[in-house]
Protein backbone atom coordinates (compact mmCIF):
# COMPACT_ATOMS: atom_id res chain seq x y z
CA UNK A 1 0.00 0.00 0.00
CA UNK A 2 1.42 3.61 -0.91
CA UNK A 3 2.23 6.12 1.95
CA UNK A 4 -0.09 8.85 1.10
CA UNK A 5 1.37 12.09 0.17
CA UNK A 6 2.39 14.86 2.84
CA UNK A 7 1.83 18.69 0.82
CA UNK A 8 4.84 20.80 2.13
CA UNK A 9 3.28 24.07 2.87
CA UNK A 10 5.35 27.21 1.63
CA UNK A 11 7.21 29.77 3.83
CA UNK A 12 6.04 33.03 3.61
CA UNK A 13 9.64 34.52 4.31
CA UNK A 14 7.86 38.08 3.47
CA UNK A 15 6.01 37.62 7.20
CA UNK A 16 9.41 37.84 9.03
CA UNK A 17 11.22 41.08 9.85
CA UNK A 18 13.90 41.63 8.18
CA UNK A 19 16.41 41.00 10.76
CA UNK A 20 15.39 37.59 11.44
CA UNK A 21 15.23 37.24 7.39
CA UNK A 22 19.24 38.62 7.08
CA UNK A 23 19.85 36.09 9.79
CA UNK A 24 18.78 33.22 7.84
CA UNK A 25 20.55 33.82 5.16
CA UNK A 26 23.37 34.39 7.00
CA UNK A 27 23.40 31.37 8.61
CA UNK A 28 22.53 29.41 5.13
CA UNK A 29 25.64 31.30 3.39
CA UNK A 30 28.11 30.16 5.88
CA UNK A 31 26.90 26.42 5.41
CA UNK A 32 26.89 26.18 2.26
CA UNK A 33 29.79 28.25 0.77
CA UNK A 34 33.47 28.66 1.23
CA UNK A 35 34.05 32.14 2.99
CA UNK A 36 37.40 33.74 3.37
CA UNK A 37 35.56 36.41 5.43
CA UNK A 38 31.62 37.26 5.57
CA UNK A 39 30.26 40.13 7.07
CA UNK A 40 26.55 40.91 7.98
CA UNK A 41 26.31 44.71 8.36
CA UNK A 42 22.60 44.66 8.22
CA UNK A 43 22.33 43.48 11.83
CA UNK A 44 23.72 47.03 12.98
CA UNK A 45 21.75 49.04 10.63
CA UNK A 46 23.13 51.74 8.14
CA UNK A 47 24.45 49.41 5.74
CA UNK A 48 24.88 51.26 3.06
CA UNK A 49 22.62 48.63 0.75
CA UNK A 50 25.04 45.58 1.82
CA UNK A 51 23.32 43.59 3.80
CA UNK A 52 26.01 40.75 3.60
CA UNK A 53 29.24 40.76 2.25
CA UNK A 54 32.05 38.63 2.03
CA UNK A 55 35.10 36.75 -0.03
CA UNK A 56 34.15 33.86 -1.58
CA UNK A 57 37.22 31.18 -1.86
CA UNK A 58 37.60 29.13 -4.83
CA UNK A 59 40.43 27.49 -6.70
CA UNK A 60 40.28 29.67 -10.15
CA UNK A 61 40.15 32.49 -7.85
CA UNK A 62 43.35 32.67 -4.74
CA UNK A 63 42.51 35.66 -3.65
CA UNK A 64 38.48 35.34 -3.45
CA UNK A 65 35.76 36.72 -4.92
CA UNK A 66 33.92 39.63 -3.51
CA UNK A 67 30.53 38.77 -2.94
CA UNK A 68 27.13 40.99 -1.77
CA UNK A 69 23.83 40.07 -1.15
CA UNK A 70 21.20 42.62 -0.63
CA UNK A 71 18.17 41.60 0.99
CA UNK A 72 14.67 43.13 0.56
CA UNK A 73 12.61 40.95 2.37
CA UNK A 74 9.09 42.94 1.01
CA UNK A 75 6.15 41.45 0.04
CA UNK A 76 6.40 42.98 -3.41
CA UNK A 77 9.96 43.79 -4.09
CA UNK A 78 10.32 47.04 -6.81
CA UNK A 79 13.13 47.95 -9.06
CA UNK A 80 12.98 51.26 -7.14
CA UNK A 81 14.61 49.24 -4.08
CA UNK A 82 16.87 47.78 -5.40
CA UNK A 83 18.34 50.93 -7.53
CA UNK A 84 18.54 52.71 -4.11
CA UNK A 85 20.44 49.69 -2.37
CA UNK A 86 23.01 49.47 -5.25
CA UNK A 87 23.55 52.96 -5.30
CA UNK A 88 24.61 53.09 -1.44
CA UNK A 89 26.94 49.99 -2.36
CA UNK A 90 28.33 52.01 -4.93
CA UNK A 91 29.33 54.47 -1.68
CA UNK A 92 30.68 51.88 0.30
CA UNK A 93 33.94 50.00 0.51
CA UNK A 94 32.32 46.70 -1.25
CA UNK A 95 31.51 48.60 -4.03
CA UNK A 96 32.34 46.47 -7.34
CA UNK A 97 31.80 43.29 -6.20
CA UNK A 98 32.03 40.29 -8.64
CA UNK A 99 28.87 39.28 -7.62
CA UNK A 100 25.58 40.55 -6.20
CA UNK A 101 22.64 38.58 -5.47
CA UNK A 102 19.41 40.05 -4.48
CA UNK A 103 17.47 38.38 -2.44
CA UNK A 104 13.35 38.68 -1.81
CA UNK A 105 11.21 37.00 0.54
CA UNK A 106 8.04 36.85 -1.82
CA UNK A 107 7.56 36.55 -5.62
CA UNK A 108 9.92 37.89 -8.62
CA UNK A 109 8.51 38.59 -12.11
CA UNK A 110 10.46 37.92 -14.82
CA UNK A 111 10.32 41.80 -16.09
CA UNK A 112 11.62 42.45 -12.29
CA UNK A 113 13.99 39.88 -12.75
CA UNK A 114 15.48 41.62 -16.31
CA UNK A 115 15.07 45.13 -14.67
CA UNK A 116 17.22 44.38 -11.98
CA UNK A 117 20.03 42.40 -14.24
CA UNK A 118 19.65 45.40 -15.91
CA UNK A 119 20.37 47.58 -12.52
CA UNK A 120 23.43 45.85 -11.62
CA UNK A 121 25.04 45.68 -14.69
CA UNK A 122 24.44 49.09 -15.04
CA UNK A 123 26.88 49.69 -11.59
CA UNK A 124 29.40 47.97 -13.51
CA UNK A 125 29.17 44.58 -10.90
CA UNK A 126 29.79 41.55 -13.59
CA UNK A 127 27.44 38.75 -12.24
CA UNK A 128 24.22 39.31 -10.57
CA UNK A 129 21.59 36.42 -9.21
CA UNK A 130 17.78 37.15 -8.43
CA UNK A 131 16.61 34.65 -5.89
CA UNK A 132 12.76 34.72 -5.30
CA UNK A 133 11.52 33.60 -1.69
CA UNK A 134 10.57 30.10 -2.93
CA UNK A 135 13.70 29.41 -4.86
CA UNK A 136 15.67 30.79 -1.35
CA UNK A 137 13.20 27.71 0.36
CA UNK A 138 14.27 25.35 -2.55
CA UNK A 139 17.71 25.96 -1.34
CA UNK A 140 17.53 25.33 1.85
CA UNK A 141 15.28 22.61 1.65
CA UNK A 142 18.04 21.32 -0.57
CA UNK A 143 21.76 21.80 1.08
CA UNK A 144 20.38 23.33 4.50
CA UNK A 145 17.07 21.20 5.38
CA UNK A 146 18.18 21.16 9.41
CA UNK A 147 18.58 24.99 9.38
CA UNK A 148 15.24 25.46 7.92
CA UNK A 149 13.46 23.24 10.45
CA UNK A 150 15.04 25.19 13.52
CA UNK A 151 13.71 28.43 11.65
CA UNK A 152 10.06 27.44 11.24
CA UNK A 153 10.01 25.76 14.53
CA UNK A 154 10.66 29.02 16.13
CA UNK A 155 14.46 28.17 17.73
CA UNK A 156 16.05 31.49 17.39
CA UNK A 157 19.58 31.97 15.78
CA UNK A 158 22.07 33.91 17.56
CA UNK A 159 22.61 38.19 16.80
CA UNK A 160 26.26 38.26 16.60
CA UNK A 161 27.93 36.52 13.63
CA UNK A 162 30.68 34.88 15.09
CA UNK A 163 27.98 32.80 17.57
CA UNK A 164 25.90 32.39 14.11
CA UNK A 165 28.97 30.67 12.61
CA UNK A 166 29.37 28.24 16.00
CA UNK A 167 25.66 27.50 15.92
CA UNK A 168 25.86 26.78 12.00
CA UNK A 169 28.39 24.00 12.54
CA UNK A 170 26.72 22.71 15.58
CA UNK A 171 24.05 22.37 13.93
CA UNK A 172 23.85 18.24 12.45
CA UNK A 173 22.37 17.67 8.87
CA UNK A 174 18.73 16.51 8.94
CA UNK A 175 19.53 13.58 6.62
CA UNK A 176 21.34 11.68 4.26
CA UNK A 177 20.51 14.06 1.00
CA UNK A 178 22.04 17.47 3.32
CA UNK A 179 25.09 15.72 3.94
CA UNK A 180 25.80 14.59 -0.04
CA UNK A 181 24.45 18.28 -0.48
CA UNK A 182 27.06 19.88 1.28
CA UNK A 183 29.31 17.08 -0.10
CA UNK A 184 29.13 18.11 -3.48
CA UNK A 185 31.17 21.66 -3.14
CA UNK A 186 34.51 19.73 -2.75
CA UNK A 187 33.98 18.13 -6.25
CA UNK A 188 32.61 21.87 -7.45
CA UNK A 189 36.22 22.68 -8.42
CA UNK A 190 38.29 23.29 -11.44
CA UNK A 191 40.61 20.04 -10.27
CA UNK A 192 37.50 17.75 -11.11
CA UNK A 193 35.79 19.48 -14.17
CA UNK A 194 38.53 21.07 -16.74
CA UNK A 195 39.67 19.56 -19.23
CA UNK A 196 43.32 18.14 -19.71
CA UNK A 197 45.12 19.95 -22.91
CA UNK A 198 48.34 19.96 -24.31
CA UNK A 199 49.42 22.95 -21.88
CA UNK A 200 46.63 23.13 -18.75
CA UNK A 201 46.05 25.36 -15.89
CA UNK A 202 44.44 24.34 -13.26
CA UNK A 203 45.07 25.61 -9.72
CA UNK A 204 47.28 23.11 -7.71
CA UNK A 205 45.45 20.43 -8.82
CA UNK A 206 47.10 17.90 -6.54
CA UNK A 207 46.67 19.68 -3.67
CA UNK A 208 43.21 20.12 -4.44
CA UNK A 209 42.52 16.76 -4.80
CA UNK A 210 44.27 15.95 -1.23
CA UNK A 211 42.15 18.67 0.23
CA UNK A 212 38.75 16.86 -1.20
CA UNK A 213 40.17 13.17 0.05
CA UNK A 214 40.52 15.12 3.78
CA UNK A 215 37.15 16.77 3.58
CA UNK A 216 35.32 13.49 2.34
CA UNK A 217 37.09 11.83 5.10
CA UNK A 218 37.24 14.46 8.14
CA UNK A 219 34.79 16.77 7.18
CA UNK A 220 37.65 19.64 7.63
CA UNK A 221 37.58 21.96 3.88
CA UNK A 222 40.55 23.62 3.53
CA UNK A 223 41.90 26.56 1.77
CA UNK A 224 44.88 26.11 -0.69
CA UNK A 225 47.21 27.61 2.25
CA UNK A 226 46.05 25.39 4.83
CA UNK A 227 43.25 27.44 6.15
CA UNK A 228 40.42 26.04 8.15
CA UNK A 229 37.61 27.54 5.73
CA UNK A 230 34.25 25.64 6.69
CA UNK A 231 33.70 22.17 8.13
CA UNK A 232 31.22 19.74 6.26
CA UNK A 233 30.06 16.29 7.62
CA UNK A 234 32.53 13.50 7.58
CA UNK A 235 31.03 10.13 5.33
CA UNK A 236 31.18 8.97 8.50
CA UNK A 237 28.26 10.76 9.57
CA UNK A 238 26.11 9.29 6.87
CA UNK A 239 23.67 7.08 8.46
CA UNK A 240 22.54 5.16 5.07
CA UNK A 241 25.52 2.22 5.23
CA UNK A 242 25.17 1.18 1.48
CA UNK A 243 25.67 5.58 0.48
CA UNK A 244 28.25 5.35 3.27
CA UNK A 245 30.18 2.65 1.39
CA UNK A 246 29.78 4.33 -1.62
CA UNK A 247 31.24 7.66 -0.63
CA UNK A 248 34.46 5.80 1.09
CA UNK A 249 34.67 4.03 -2.35
CA UNK A 250 34.52 7.28 -4.02
CA UNK A 251 37.26 8.38 -1.67
CA UNK A 252 39.52 5.86 -2.78
CA UNK A 253 39.02 6.98 -6.26
CA UNK A 254 40.07 10.27 -5.52
CA UNK A 255 43.19 8.91 -4.06
CA UNK A 256 43.83 6.86 -6.96
CA UNK A 257 43.67 9.45 -9.56
CA UNK A 258 46.18 11.45 -7.06
CA UNK A 259 48.61 8.24 -7.37
CA UNK A 260 48.00 8.03 -10.99
CA UNK A 261 49.02 11.96 -10.90
CA UNK A 262 52.27 11.05 -9.23
CA UNK A 263 53.02 8.54 -11.52
CA UNK A 264 52.62 10.62 -14.81
CA UNK A 265 54.79 13.24 -13.36
CA UNK A 266 57.44 10.92 -12.24
CA UNK A 267 57.24 9.16 -15.79
CA UNK A 268 57.48 12.48 -17.40
CA UNK A 269 53.92 11.98 -18.87
CA UNK A 270 53.15 15.38 -16.76
CA UNK A 271 55.93 18.10 -16.81
CA UNK A 272 55.11 20.38 -14.06
CA UNK A 273 56.00 24.63 -14.90
CA UNK A 274 59.73 25.06 -14.53
CA UNK A 275 59.21 27.95 -12.33
CA UNK A 276 59.52 26.40 -9.03
CA UNK A 277 56.31 27.74 -7.42
CA UNK A 278 55.14 24.34 -6.33
CA UNK A 279 51.28 25.34 -6.38
CA UNK A 280 51.76 26.46 -10.04
CA UNK A 281 48.81 25.94 -12.08
CA UNK A 282 50.34 25.24 -15.37
CA UNK A 283 51.93 22.08 -16.34
CA UNK A 284 52.09 20.24 -19.51
CA UNK A 285 50.38 16.55 -20.32
CA UNK A 286 50.70 14.02 -22.72
CA UNK A 287 47.82 12.64 -24.64
CA UNK A 288 47.58 9.27 -22.32
CA UNK A 289 47.64 10.81 -19.38
CA UNK A 290 45.05 13.83 -20.76
CA UNK A 291 42.97 10.69 -21.77
CA UNK A 292 43.48 8.88 -18.55
CA UNK A 293 42.59 11.25 -16.17
CA UNK A 294 40.06 12.40 -18.06
CA UNK A 295 38.25 9.57 -17.12
CA UNK A 296 38.98 9.12 -13.57
CA UNK A 297 37.44 12.18 -13.23
CA UNK A 298 34.40 11.63 -14.98
CA UNK A 299 33.58 7.87 -12.99
CA UNK A 300 34.54 9.99 -9.77
CA UNK A 301 31.64 12.64 -10.39
CA UNK A 302 29.47 9.66 -12.19
CA UNK A 303 29.79 7.76 -8.37
CA UNK A 304 28.66 10.49 -7.02
CA UNK A 305 26.12 11.76 -9.38
CA UNK A 306 24.62 8.58 -8.79
CA UNK A 307 24.25 9.46 -4.99
CA UNK A 308 22.84 12.93 -5.57
CA UNK A 309 21.01 12.84 -9.03
CA UNK A 310 21.06 16.57 -9.23
CA UNK A 311 24.56 17.02 -9.13
CA UNK A 312 26.15 18.84 -12.67
CA UNK A 313 29.48 18.61 -12.23
CA UNK A 314 31.20 16.99 -15.13
CA UNK A 315 34.38 17.14 -17.01
CA UNK A 316 34.58 20.29 -19.33
CA UNK A 317 31.63 21.95 -18.29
Amino acid sequence: MSKPTIPVAPIHFEDFDGRTFERLMFAYLLRTDNWKTLEWFGQVGKDKGRDICGVRLTDGRPQGEKVCVLCANWRKLTAAKVKGDLKKLKGSNWANPGLCVVLSGGSVSAKLRDDINKLVAAEGIADAEVWSGPEFEERLRQKAESLLERFVDGVVFPDAPDQIKSFVEGVDPANDDEILALMAGVFDRPAFYTPFHDESNIPAFKQALTDTIQALGTGIHKARDGTIIRRIPSRHAIRAKNIREAVAQIERMVASLRAEFDAFVKAGEVRLCSCGDPHCAVFNVSDPAKVRMDEMRTDILDAFRSLRPDFSVRVGM
